[in-house]
């Protein structure tokens, strides 16, 4: 199971971490991102972290996230963040976590992530 968590009102400029806490899955043999979902819209990947067991543990952003946020994990606690800085108002979504176990590297199709492997959502709004 992924837990997520780490969200609320932040101001734009503003910035947050989320966290996603693994049960049952060691994380280090996933490839694991992080999706959003603003209100209205589809579902997007945002930064993913290749398998570093089976791959090479490199990172993945979307053009408009990179330079802003960043993803990374802690082996030891089994645990996946999120470092959002400089939030802008369109960043306001509901984030999720996400793994699967059959890819090596990752990928920032939501569609293409086990279903079995979704954490429930945290909610990001950025507004002053």
């Amino acid at each position: 199971q992924l837990q997520a968590s780490g969200g609320g009102l932040v101001q734009p400029g503003g910035s947050l971490r989320l966290s996603c806490a693994a049960s049952g899955l060691t994380l280090d043999d996933y490839a694991i991102g992080w999706f959003r979902q603003a209100p209205g819209k589809e579902r997007e990947g945002i930064a993913c972290v290749s398998s570093v067991s089976s791959y090479d543990g490199s990172t993945h952003y979307l053009d408009a996230v990179e330079g802003r946020f960043t993803i990374s994990r802690d082996s030891a606690k089994n645990m996946l963040y999120l470092h959002m800085n400089s939030l802008k108002p369109q960043d306001t979504a509901v984030y999720y976590c996400a793994a699967d176990p059959s890819l090596g590297g990752c990928l920032l199709d939501p569609r293409v992530y086990n279903d079995d492997y979704w954490g429930q959502g945290t909610l990001v709004t950025v507004s002053s």
